[in-house]
């Protein structure tokens, strides 16, 4: 068992961590580590927008990597670095312990762990694997099962924050699993977040992720709108979200990610829509959202809407753009 699942008792009831109520003299190497001896190997399957710049922040923080991607070119700046790069999910759990999954749908999830050169083909016993995709929260579950019959830990624990925060270590990550294996998780995660929050059971994380991500698509629709509306009116579009983020319509959206071009250095929105979260995968989560408002009869008109506008995005051409690309959509759909 991994040394990291042995200080399952150190944080019996700890339910949320933040690297700022950490003291100030604590470097991070304490902050992220417990000894030199807990720097064993760790998987890291998929290394895509997130998760490349996740796998570099473990890197940063001295744990050794074994690395898969369905696409080799991913793995080539790893492998140039140093780091071991395998042919398979079912690799990577027979030579790493702790293995960290960030993979963009159900299915890439599924066939990660459960597929013919799946994860659970090798795992070995008290291993743990945490899984940061945003899937479906019964997925979760159910990998959880199967993971739990071959003996070894699976947590969910997606993330938000975005590339930028990704690239800075500074994620949250809300993860939901056995209360006892979350202090093996924060380890890790601690590495590549400034907040690690412990949700419940498996699949709570998930759940967490989902309300998020659908508050987040609503407040960016919102934002464009309001953007793009006072635009129109004669105003100018700094003027206009400097008002907006000292006044009662402020959000995330409108002083951090700010969607109208020029408005912002840094943001998706000042380089064509480039990088970032993508359309494709907003509509994805909007849709992860509506499965489970049906399921559990939760009325959400606002988050239907949201949906149906990212898909019709993703249907004329959006799809490859940062989500934030939703102002643009509306400033071509007059007639929307």
């Amino acid at each position: 068992m991994a040394a990291s699942l042995r200080l399952r008792g150190a944080a019996s009831g700890l339910r949320y961590w933040s690297r700022r109520q950490q003291p100030a003299a604590a470097s991070l190497a304490a902050v992220c580590s417990r000894s030199m001896a807990s720097k064993t190997p760790v998987g890291f399957i998929g290394l895509g927008n997130m998760g490349n710049p996740m796998a570099k922040n473990l890197m940063k923080h001295g744990y050794p990597l074994i690395i898969y991607d369905v696409f080799p070119d991913a793995c080539k700046e790893f492998q140039d670095a140093g780091e071991q790069v395998v042919s398979s999910p079912a690799d990577v759990a027979e030579k790493a312990d702790r293995i960290i999954t960030m993979l963009p749908t159900n299915n890439n999830a599924i066939e990660a762990y459960s597929g013919a050169n799946g994860i659970l083909k090798k795992v070995k016993k008290g291993s743990l694997l945490i899984d940061s995709s945003t899937i479906d929260p019964t997925v979760s579950k159910e990998l959880a099962k199967e993971v739990e019959k071959m003996g070894a830990v699976f947590m969910d624990a997606p993330v938000s924050g975005g590339v930028g925060a990704a690239r800075s270590g500074n994620l949250t990550f809300m993860v939901g699993g056995v209360e006892e294996e979350f202090a093996a998780a924060q380890e890790l995660l601690g590495c590549m977040g400034s907040n690690v929050v412990y949700c419940g059971a498996v699949g709570t994380g998930q759940a967490a992720k989902i309300c998020n991500n659908m508050l987040l698509a609503i407040s960016m629709i919102g934002t464009a709108e309001a953007m793009n509306l006072g635009i129109r009116l004669g105003l100018d579009p700094k003027l206009l979200a400097k008002i907006l983020n000292m006044s009662s319509g402020r959000c995330w959206s409108s002083d951090t990610y700010n969607p109208v071009p020029g408005v912002m250095d840094g943001v998706p929105s000042a380089n064509n829509y480039q990088g970032g979260f993508g359309t494709t995968l907003m509509a994805k989560d909007l849709g992860l959202a509506q499965d489970s408002a049906t399921n559990t009869k939760s009325p959400i008109p606002l988050g239907s809407q949201a949906h149906q506008i990212y898909r019709m995005m993703c249907a004329k051409g959006y799809s490859k753009k940062d989500f934030s690309s939703v102002f643009q959509f509306l400033r071509e759909e007059e007639n929307f």
